[in-house]
């Protein structure tokens, strides 16, 4: 009976011993998590706002559709001009501009076209995928874009890629990512990591900066 008791509490040790470390390493490993798949996720989203701004600037305006966007940097192209010859202080004091001087031939512009691809980013980036959250599967970033008008009256173009951390963190301990989404949206306002904003005008910041 006594052999039975004591390996009874051996094994109810043994649990309880556990329980304990099991208590203490599962924040530690669910933190270690959080921070790997954040931070390839804040790199994709920095992509992301990289390819809206040479977007907009080439079109006037920010685009809601990844396969716009993706297509934009594939196979889109910016132009470069290359200035070749210069316009001499004298002629300068003789009123020939810029424009007198490319009729006289004096200097001339000589204009290439740079794809959006290899300026952007380095060699082999997966492009196609930047629409996919990481670590996430086929999950994808939420995107939209809009014109924003401000209290002053002023419209102003916006855009935002976003996803919850309920996609972003799955697998995850449930409760924990309850716990860190009460934080995350005590402190920023959001659970989860997004760039830009449909509601205001943020200056493309992410709200983890």
């Amino acid at each position: 009976m006594r052999t039975a008791i004591r390996s009874i509490l051996a094994v109810a040790i043994l649990i309880v011993a556990y329980l304990l470390f099991e208590s203490i390493n599962e924040p530690i490993r669910f933190n270690r998590e959080v921070k790997k798949r954040e931070t390839a996720t804040i790199n994709r989203l920095k992509d992301i706002r990289t390819s809206q701004i040479a977007y907009r600037a080439k079109y006037g305006e920010y685009t809601g559709s990844f396969d716009t966007l993706i297509n934009f940097v594939k196979f889109d192209s910016f132009p470069f001009v290359k200035a070749i010859g210069s316009i001499s202080d004298s002629l300068w004091d003789l009123g020939v501009d810029e424009k007198k001087a490319l009729e006289m031939g004096i200097i001339t512009r000589d204009t290439t076209y740079v794809q959006i691809l290899d300026s952007l980013f380095v060699r082999g980036y997966p492009i196609d995928s930047l629409r996919f959250v990481p670590f996430c599967d086929t999950n994808q970033f939420f995107m939209g874009a809009a014109d924003l008008v401000t209290v002053s009256k002023v419209k102003v173009k916006v855009f935002e890629a976003s996803v919850l951390n309920m996609i972003l963190l799955h697998g995850l301990n449930k409760q924990l990512i309850i716990n860190y989404n009460a934080k995350r949206d005590k402190i920023v306002g959001f659970m989860g990591l997004k760039v830009g904003s449909l509601e205001t005008s943020t200056n493309n910041a992410g709200n983890w900066e």
